[in-house]
C-alpha cells in the first residue's frame, strides 16, 4: 500500500504538470495568432504616411520639425518589426518547452499507471484502452498546434518582410529626388540579426552622411583620451620639450585633485576636465587651463540603478579609470560603478544613467569616445559585451550592438578612413569595425587573445593591434580585411601603440620601446628606458612623447633612428597619458594636475 501511495502522489504531481504545460502552450499558441491578426489589421510601416513626410521633406528642406517627425516616425517603425521579430522568436520557445513538458508528463503518467499494482485486470484492460485514446488525442491535438504555430510564424514574418520591402522601395524612390535631404536622418539598430533590407537602409544613410571626423575643432582640442577619436595624435604647436619640477622651471600651475583616479585629462578652450572616485564618493572636476584654479565640482550620485555596494576593483584600475571626454557642449564621465553622466559646460547634470555594474576582475576602464552626437561607450564585460552609442541630448541609447567577446579594458578609437567613418574594437578574439550611424558591424578578424588592455591604432588604411602573449598585428581594412604582416617581439598589456604614414611606435610595459615601417613591418630600432610604463605615446608632429611611470617624460623623434630630444621629469609617479594644448602639456601625477608650458 505505501508503494502505491508514493505511486498516487506523484501521478497528482505529474498531472497538475500535465495540466499547467498544456493550458502554458495553448495560450502561446493562442497569443502568436493574436500576432498575425494584429500584424495583418494593422500596418506598422504604413508606407503611405512615410511617403507623404518625404515628399513635405523634398518641398520644404529646411523644415527641421519635419526632419524630427520622420526620424520618430522610423523609430517606431524599427521598433514595431523587431518587437514583432522578437515575439515571433520567443514565442517559438516558449511554445516548443512546453510541449515538451506537456509530452514528458503524458509519458510519465502512463509509466505510473502500469505501476499501479491494486487494480483488476479487467479495470486495468480499460484504463489502457482509455490511456491510448487520450494519447492519440493529444498527439494530434500538439501536431496540429505546432503546425498551426509555425505557420501563423512564417506568414507574420513574410507579411512584416514585404511590408518592410515595399517601404524601403518607396523611400528610395523619394530619396533619388534629393538623397543628401536624407543624410541626417539616424537609422535606430535594435537588434544585430537585422533583415537585409535593414542592412541596406542603414548603409544607404551611411553613405549619405559627409561629416568630417575629426572635426577641426576636435583637433584644435584635446577632446577625450588619447586626443580626437582616441589615436593618439596631437595637433598642437610650440609644446614644451623641458621642464623640471624641482626648480619649477615651465611648471605653469600644480593643483591638487582631491579624488584618486587614473584618468587623463581632457581639454576643450580654456577648460581641462577629469574625473576621480574613492569606492562610491565619484566627482568630475573642471579646471581654468591658464590658472589652474578650480572651476567647478560636481559630485556624481543619486543616479537611478547605482549599486547600494562598492563595486570590487584593483589598486591599479581604481574606481575612475575611464577618462572623460567633451564635445565642447558637454563634459561625460564614467565609473567603476557603471554611472555615466552628461554635465554642460557649468558642471550643471543634463542627465545620467547606469549601465549596470561592470562584471570583471580589474574594474572598468574603457574611455568614453563622441562621434556625431552620439557618445560612445564600449562595455565588454563578464557577463554581457555591449557596444552602445547614447544619445548625448537625453543619454537615452541610440543603438546597441551586442558583441561575442571577453572582457576587454580597451577604448573605442573612431576614425575616418577617407571612405566612412569608423569605430575600431579590440577584444578577444578580434578586432572589429562598427558604422558610427546604425551600430552595424562592418567587418572583423580574428587576431587577438589574452585579457586586452590596449587600445588599437590607424594610420593610412591600416589598423595596429596588439597585446601581450599575443601579438602584434597589422591589418588592412576593408570589407574583407586581411592581416598584411605580424610580429611577436614587442607586446604590451596596458600602454597603446600609435602610428603616422611612415611609422609604428610600440611601447611594452617595462619601457621597451620599437619603431617599424606600418605597412612592411620592417624594425627600424628599439630602445629600453629601463623604466615600467602604463601610460600611452602620444604623437605630436615628428615628435613622440612618453610618460614612463616614475613621472619622466621620454621625448624622442618619430624616425627611421632613435633621437632622443629629452627626459624632462615632474617629480611624481604617473601613469596617465598627458593631454596638449597650444604651448602646454595637461599631465596627471600623483594627486595633481600640472600644466607644463613656457
Amino acid at each position: 500500500m505505501t508503494e502505491n501511495s508514493n505511486i498516487y502522489k506523484d501521478q497528482r504531481l505529474w498531472k497538475i504538470i500535465l495540466i499547467i504545460s498544456g493550458i502554458f502552450s495553448f495560450a502561446v499558441c493562442m497569443l502568436i495568432v493574436v500576432n498575425y491578426l494584429q500584424v495583418n489589421s494593422s500596418d506598422p510601416v504604413n508606407t503611405r504616411v512615410m511617403n507623404a513626410l518625404l515628399l513635405r521633406l523634398n518641398q520644404h528642406p529646411e523644415d527641421l520639425a519635419l526632419r524630427n517627425e520622420i526620424r520618430e516616425f522610423d523609430l517606431l517603425a524599427r521598433k514595431a518589426y523587431f518587437t514583432s521579430q522578437w515575439q515571433i522568436r520567443m514565442g517559438g520557445y516558449l511554445f516548443f518547452i512546453g510541449i515538451i513538458l506537456t509530452l514528458i508528463a503524458v509519458i510519465k503518467l502512463d509509466t505510473l499507471n502500469k505501476k499501479i499494482a491494486l487494480v483488476s485486470s479487467a479495470a486495468t484492460e480499460k484504463i489502457a484502452e482509455s490511456h491510448k485514446k487520450a494519447r492519440k488525442w493529444i498527439a494530434i491535438t500538439a501536431v496540429a498546434l505546432c503546425l498551426l504555430t509555425l505557420l501563423l510564424a512564417f506568414l507574420t514574418h513574410r507579411d512584416l518582410s514585404n511590408s518592410l520591402s515595399a517601404k524601403l522601395t518607396a523611400n528610395k524612390k523619394q530619396q533619388s529626388c534629393d538623397s543628401t535631404q536624407l543624410s541626417s536622418v539616424p537609422i535606430q539598430q535594435a537588434d544585430s540579426s537585422n533583415s537585409s533590407v535593414i542592412n541596406a537602409a542603414a548603409d544607404t544613410a551611411a553613405k549619405l552622411s559627409s561629416n568630417e571626423f575629426p572635426t577641426a575643432e576636435m583637433k584644435k582640442n584635446f577632446p577625450s583620451f588619447r586626443g580626437a577619436g582616441g589615436n593618439g595624435i596631437a595637433y598642437q604647436k610650440n609644446v614644451p620639450l623641458s621642464w623640471d619640477a624641482a626648480t619649477a622651471k615651465n611648471i605653469r600651475w600644480k593643483t591638487a585633485i582631491s579624488l584618486p583616479g587614473y584618468n587623463s585629462p581632457v581639454i576643450w578652450g580654456d577648460a581641462v576636465f577629469l574625473s576621480g572616485a574613492e569606492g562610491l564618493k565619484q566627482k568630475v572636476y573642471c579646471f581654468e587651463l591658464n590658472t589652474g584654479k578650480i572651476r567647478w565640482t560636481t559630485d556624481v550620485k543619486g543616479i537611478q540603478g547605482s549599486p547600494s555596494k562598492t563595486p570590487k576593483v584593483t589598486d591599479n584600475t581604481g574606481f575612475s579609470a575611464p577618462s572623460v571626454c567633451t564635445d565642447g557642449e558637454k563634459v561625460y564621465a564614467i565609473f567603476a560603478s557603471g554611472d555615466i553622466i552628461a554635465l554642460d559646460m557649468q558642471g550643471k547634470k543634463v542627465w545620467a544613467r547606469n549601465l549596470g555594474l561592470p562584471v570583471n576582475h580589474y574594474g572598468y576602464s574603457s574611455s568614453l569616445m563622441w562621434v556625431d552626437n552620439k557618445l560612445i561607450v564600449q562595455y565588454d564585460q563578464g557577463n554581457a559585451a555591449n557596444l552602445y552609442a547614447l544619445s548625448c541630448e537625453t543619454g537615452k541609447t541610440v543603438w546597441t550592438t551586442p558583441r561575442k567577446v571577453k572582457i576587454s579594458w580597451a577604448s573605442p578609437v573612431i576614425v575616418n578612413t577617407g571612405k566612412r567613418t569608423e569605430i575600431l574594437l579590440i577584444a578577444e578574439p578580434y578586432v572589429a569595425s562598427y558604422d558610427p550611424a546604425t551600430g552595424k558591424e562592418l567587418w572583423k578578424i580574428e587576431c587577438t587573445s589574452g585579457e586586452v588592455g590596449p587600445s588599437v591604432a590607424y594610420a593610412n588604411g591600416i589598423v595596429f593591434a596588439l597585446n601581450e602573449y599575443a601579438k602584434l598585428v597589422a591589418i588592412q581594412i576593408g570589407d574583407q580585411p586581411k592581416i598584411l604582416w605580424e610580429n611577436n617581439e614587442y607586446l604590451s598589456d596596458v600602454p597603446s601603440p600609435v602610428a603616422n604614414n611612415n611609422y609604428l611606435i610600440v611601447v611594452t610595459s617595462s619601457g621597451e620601446v620599437a619603431c617599424y615601417h606600418p605597412k612592411t613591418g620592417e624594425k627600424y630600432w628599439s630602445h629600453d628606458f629601463g623604466s615600467p610604463t602604463y601610460s600611452s605615446p602620444v604623437m605630436v608632429g615628428d615628435k613622440v612623447f612618453l610618460m614612463d611611470k616614475k613621472g619622466c617624460m621620454h621625448i624622442f623623434k618619430a624616425d627611421k633612428t632613435f633621437v632622443l630630444l629629452g627626459e624632462p621629469k615632474i617629480g611624481e609617479s604617473s601613469v596617465c597619458t598627458p593631454a596638449f594644448a597650444e604651448g602646454k602639456i595637461l599631465i596627471r601625477a600623483g594627486n595633481n594636475l600640472y600644466c607644463i608650458g613656457k
